[in-house]
């Protein structure tokens, strides 16, 4: 792939990223995410075959990008030390409130179940591999798959009440609820 392509491609993949962040995978049009790249739909498919397919690699990289933030945590913390850690951050108003840096998994779960298999794929290896990061131990896998569930929930309904007392609250109670 030539290097302007590759250029083209990552612009690309940038602004799908962005707006399936804020609005999950299944409803930017190409268009919309094509004008966020500052580019237009006529070069679309010379660099992806089609929606899902762009949609599904953001996701993908999104997630990754997630994974490898978590991995730069120091190890020598236990499971639980991470967990906390982890929550501090995810679960906080500049996490819920920022449009840049936002988790896609909130605006994205209720629209896994509609697109195609591959995107449930993405999302079972992300938590399998989270979750190994979360815990100390294979004893704590559960645990952390409890935490990452009230992480995400948490995160989820927070951003669903927007900014005020009871979405900070929201934020508060899960929070103090990672174990």
């Amino acid at each position: 792939m030539s290097g302007r392509k590759s250029e083209t491609r990552k612009r690309i993949l940038a602004a799908a990223g962005r707006v399936l962040a804020e609005r999950g995978p299944g409803d930017p049009a190409v268009a919309e995410v094509m004008a966020e790249a500052g580019l237009t739909v006529g070069g679309f498919y010379a660099h992806f075959a089609s929606k899902d397919a762009l949609m599904l690699e953001a996701f993908r990289q999104l997630l990754r990008v997630r994974r490898d933030r978590l991995a730069q945590v120091d190890q020598s913390l236990t499971g639980r030390e991470r967990r906390v850690l982890l929550a501090a951050f995810y679960l906080s108003r500049r996490h819920r409130d920022d449009a840049d840096e936002r988790c896609p998994l909130p605006s994205s779960l209720a629209e896994i179940a509609r697109l195609p298999d591959g995107f449930r794929q993405t999302l079972a290896e992300h938590i399998e591999l989270i979750t190994a990061q979360m815990s100390g131990t294979p004893e704590e896998g559960d645990v952390a798959l409890a935490d990452l569930a009230l992480m995400i929930g948490g995160l989820a309904l927070a951003r669903a009440l927007g900014p005020g007392e009871l979405s900070d609250r929201v934020l508060r109670a899960a929070k103090s609820a990672v174990v």
